[in-house]
């Protein structure tokens, strides 16, 4: 079982990290995927402490959409900062998360698309897969990613992440090569639209995560959200497939490996 999408190195865990470690490797999990903001040195220092607790422990790095604001003035900076931390953590295997984020719009539009672009680009150059985070800018996302490459001989690959989008989107997704991953949303009783787009999604392009520690499954929902619970992604995953929840650990952690090759 792999948690594909974490932030355990957010100031959230500084507290407890040897716990929620531990409680990772006793739930079964093989590894995690933790996501670090480009050039935040504090998750640095907390991403370089949890490769002592868990030396299998995998990043991605990139510029979220919230934050491209902070290169309004010039987007391709964000790339350099990028470039130079994943060149210096050894255990990165993919840039992300990275996208567009039209709901919150924390950042300008132009800016958001020329960071995102400058980053797949990094990662086509890099030869690694992307983690996307796209909301309420699907057609702009899937636009920039077939301009990029995407779906033309794999030569950008990636997933979406926390994925709660339409039929649409999801068949987009696929077409171009990528797969899609699941978090706690998936149990949420009113995610019933979710599920039955899940369901006919092949089981050999779906990942599993908790986006932790945002958006902890029922029923745990309301709490820090934290590897640990992926088995309740898992399980569901599992029952709307008609599969043996070990059967779809070990198919979804396949598909990981497929992916990011850690």
């Amino acid at each position: 079982m792999i948690d594909s999408h974490c932030h355990l190195a957010d100031e959230t865990f500084a507290k407890d990290l040897d716990q929620v470690v531990a409680r990772a490797k006793d739930a079964g999990l093989q590894r995690v995927m933790v996501i670090l903001e480009g050039g935040n040195a504090k998750e640095a220092e907390q991403a370089a402490r949890l490769e002592q607790l868990w030396p299998d422990t995998r990043f991605a790095i990139g510029v979220h959409p919230h934050q491209a604001h902070q290169f309004s003035d010039d987007p391709q900076s964000a790339v350099s900062v990028v470039r130079e931390q994943f060149a210096a953590t050894p255990s990165a295997r993919a840039i992300g998360e990275i996208g567009l984020d039209y709901h919150y719009d924390f950042s300008p539009r132009d800016v958001q698309q020329a960071v995102f672009r400058g980053q797949v680009r990094l990662a086509r150059e890099l030869q690694r897969p992307i983690v996307i985070h796209t909301r309420e800018a699907d057609e702009d996302t899937l636009a920039i990613l077939r301009e990029e490459g995407a779906g033309e001989d794999g030569q950008v690959r990636g997933v979406l992440h926390c994925f709660t989008g339409s039929d649409a989107l999801a068949g987009a997704g696929l077409d171009l090569g990528f797969y899609i991953s699941l978090a706690g949303i998936i149990t949420f009783p009113r995610a019933g639209d979710l599920r039955a787009t899940v369901r006919r999604v092949p089981v050999d392009r779906l990942l599993t995560e908790t986006d932790s520690p945002f958006l902890a499954p029922v029923p745990h929902r309301g709490k820090r959200n934290e590897p640990a619970y992926v088995a309740r992604v898992v399980d569901t995953l599992a029952d709307l497939h008609g599969l043996a929840p070990a059967d779809m650990a070990a198919r979804t952690s396949a598909n990981f490996h497929t992916l990011f090759r850690p």
